[in-house]
């Protein structure tokens, strides 16, 4: 059981460290024979705090909504260009925040719903 704990801390700890030096600003490049894949972080959002054409800025309760239904705007954006998952014209922390949990809720519904038909085998 102890042995299992460290393993799993030990993972963790690497995780973390994978992560965190894919910080913004750091970019990393991937070069093999015939292709070459730079893979760098998200930058800032140019668009943050300012409001759309309407006046409208999205916040937490909309970045929740956002990510609950990210799943089926991913599908749709395949087959209509002007449709987009994510809200440019937001308030920052707060909207990124919804978003992610909202995204996380659908994973952990899905995976409730899952486990369940599983079960019931």
């Amino acid at each position: 059981m102890k042995r299992k704990l460290i393993s799993i801390a030990l993972l963790l700890l690497l995780v973390t460290m994978l992560l965190a030096a894919c910080a913004p600003g750091q970019e990393v490049e991937v070069t093999v024979p015939a292709t070459t894949l730079e893979l760098t972080t998200p930058g800032q959002n140019p668009l943050v705090n300012q409001a759309d054409d309407r006046g409208r800025l999205a916040g937490a309760a909309q970045g929740l909504w956002h990510g609950l239904i990210a799943p089926i705007t991913v599908i749709g954006s395949f087959f209509n260009p002007a449709l987009e998952m994510y809200e440019v014209h937001n308030n920052g922390r707060e909207y990124n925040l919804g978003f992610l949990v909202g995204v996380a809720l659908i994973f952990l519904i899905l995976g409730v719903i899952g486990g369940r038909g599983g079960r019931w085998r």
